[in-house]
Formats: C-alpha cells, sequence, structure tokens
C-alpha cells in the first residue's frame, strides 16, 4: 500500500466507525447553522477525492456522475439518503482509495490540469493532489464531529 493512500484511508476507516451507531435520521439531520449533514460530509469527501484526482487528469470518474454532481464542492443536501444509499457511500470511501492506488501503480494521472483550490492551494500534479486530499478531509472530519455533537 502507498503510504500516502493510508494515510487518507485511516482517519476514513476511523470515521466510518465514529458514525456506525448513527440513525439514518441522524446522518441526514442538518442541524441550525449549518447547511449540510453527517452523510454528505462523507460523500463529498468522495466526490471531492474524484474530482482533484480523475477530474483534473481528464480520466472518467469511478463514481457515478450523478452521485459526483450531488456532492461535488458547491453542493448541499438536496434529498434525505436512505439507509441503502449509506451503506454505499460509506463502502465508497474506501473502495474509491482502493481503486486510486491500483491507478497510480498504472500510471494514468500523467495529464493533470492544475488548478488553484479555494484554499490557496496549487495542486499542479497528481502528487499535489494526494498531498492536498488529508488536509481537504480533515476539515470535513472536523464537521462530522461537530454535527455529532448537536445530535
Amino acid at each position: 500500500m502507498h503510504r500516502s493512500v493510508e494515510i487518507i484511508k485511516q482517519p476514513r476507516l476511523r470515521l466510518i466507525e465514529s458514525v456506525s451507531n448513527l440513525s439514518t435520521e441522524q446522518l441526514n439531520k442538518v442541524p441550525e447553522g449549518f447547511n449540510n449533514n453527517i452523510i454528505w460530509n462523507l460523500a463529498h469527501m468522495v466526490a471531492a477525492q474524484q474530482g482533484v484526482c480523475y477530474r483534473r487528469s481528464g480520466l472518467d470518474l469511478v463514481v457515478a456522475e450523478t452521485f459526483f454532481d450531488s456532492y461535488k464542492p458547491g453542493t448541499k443536501p438536496e434529498q434525505f439518503v436512505d439507509a441503502d444509499e449509506i451503506t454505499a457511500i460509506k463502502e465508497q470511501l474506501i473502495s474509491t482509495l482502493d481503486k486510486f492506488e491500483t491507478d497510480i501503480d498504472k500510471g494514468i494521472f500523467s495529464n493533470y490540469t492544475q488548478v488553484v483550490t479555494r484554499y490557496g492551494v496549487e495542486l499542479r500534479n497528481i502528487d499535489d493532489a494526494i498531498s492536498f486530499l488529508p488536509f481537504h478531509d480533515g476539515l470535513h472530519i472536523g464537521y462530522v464531529m461537530a454535527l455529532r455533537r448537536l445530535l
């Protein structure tokens, strides 16, 4: 396993564990003062990784385009996420990283289009994108922790 992918995967595994005892309703709850919920944050982490790695490299997404469009940056929860979709989102948090690791080994991320993120970080290549992901995930894990306290 690539060390950089492991650094992304381990916090995601702990995040899944930390929300495993929450109900479907709790995962979907948008508390006062917030514009998203716990399950949106988990799904957004998947979508953001897909966008910053695959889309920026001119590659097809591993997830469905409709999933990506629902959870990409700039979105918010638009509908109730049922138990089956919650299970799928939790699985995708890990399965997309497993696929990503395989794709890194294949060397398919060679055509990267540079971008400056909304946080002022310039991503020039896939290595920059990989370095950015733990920061991004960490922000959303922090939101999940805050949302959990309000349940």
